[in-house]
């Protein structure tokens, strides 16, 4: 009985990791997953683009990409993308806030991990010429 145990064990076993090996489901593969944009001038928006490639068997469809505040705007393939084909979500920043930053974008999909989280991060500093501004000195203008 016990010899029968552990045989049905093993069986099951090789089930489970033969169907985890052929799981057809999408899946993601990005190139970044966090981007510093390092020191950036306040009033000027950035934008970064997300890249990755479906590297599972079925189409990978983003059923949603949401930024967790309104200071930051995705844009992403709205179209399937196919086993090995590659997609973006671009992610666009308005830098308005004097601050260092930390914003995150949560990404909804048909993938075997059906939520993934992107982050960008850096600092909003003063344009060039404010500090002069506020030092008493003056720029030329054009």
């Amino acid at each position: 009985m016990k010899k029968i145990m552990i045989l049905c064990a093993v069986i099951l076993g090789f089930t489970i990791t033969a169907k985890a090996q052929t799981d057809p489901k999408p899946e993601f593969k990005f190139n970044e997953e966090k981007h510093d944009f390092g020191k950036i001038p306040q009033g000027k928006p950035v934008t970064v683009n997300f890249e990755f490639t479906n590297i599972g068997e079925e189409p990978l469809i983003l059923t949603e990409v949401k930024p967790t505040c309104g200071c930051t705007i995705a844009d992403y393939t709205k179209t399937p993308v196919l086993k090995n084909a590659k997609g973006v979500i671009k992610i666009t920043y308005n830098a308005m806030a004097l601050a260092p930053f930390n914003k995150t974008i949560i990404v909804t999909s048909n993938a075997k991990t059906p939520t993934k989280y992107l982050v960008i991060m850096g600092e909003v500093i003063a344009p060039a010429g404010t500090a002069a501004a506020t030092t008493g000195t003056t720029g030329t203008q054009k």
